[in-house]
This record gives structure tokens, C-alpha cells and sequence, in this order.
């Protein structure tokens, strides 16, 4: 890719498309990691369960012995 300029603002595509120039390597490169992407399975896919719900936590909370109360600090041993 060329660049032929550059903006001092924002603007439309259409004025982004008049400030560079693609090459041929570009357009392979460009076509080349879209195909990719195609091809690459979703890592969505792959979960069986999806995120555990709010009563699944507290069922795992239980299960691990959290009992009632749980706290991130460290409890004096007595």
C-alpha cells in the first residue's frame, strides 16, 4: 500500500480512499488473510455448556464448600 497523503481530521471513505493506493502484494495479502479467516473455525463453537448461569454458580459454590459465606480475604486461623 501507498500512502499518498494524510488527513489532519476524520472524514468520509471516499476522501480516505484518495489518500493511499493499493499495490498488487496489498491486494494478495489483503485476500489472502480473508480466506484465512473464512477457513478458521469459531472459537465460539467449541463450547458445549456456554457461560453458567446464576444459579449454576451458586450450585458450584456449594459444591466446592463455600457454604454462606465466602470472602477473598484470609481468615484468622483459630
Amino acid at each position: 500500500m501507498v500512502v499518498r497523503g494524510i488527513s489532519a481530521q476524520r472524514g468520509p471513505a471516499s476522501v480516505a480512499q484518495q489518500l493511499y493506493e493499493e499495490t498488487a502484494e496489498s491486494v494478495a495479502a489483503r485476500e489472502r488473510a480473508a480466506e484465512q479467516r473464512r477457513l478458521a473455525p469459531e472459537p465460539a463453537l467449541t463450547l458445549t455448556h456456554g457461560r453458567p448461569t446464576k444459579r449454576d454458580r451458586r450450585e458450584l459454590g456449594k459444591a466446592q464448600g463455600w457454604g454462606e459465606r465466602w470472602s477473598a480475604s484470609i481468615d484468622d486461623a483459630r
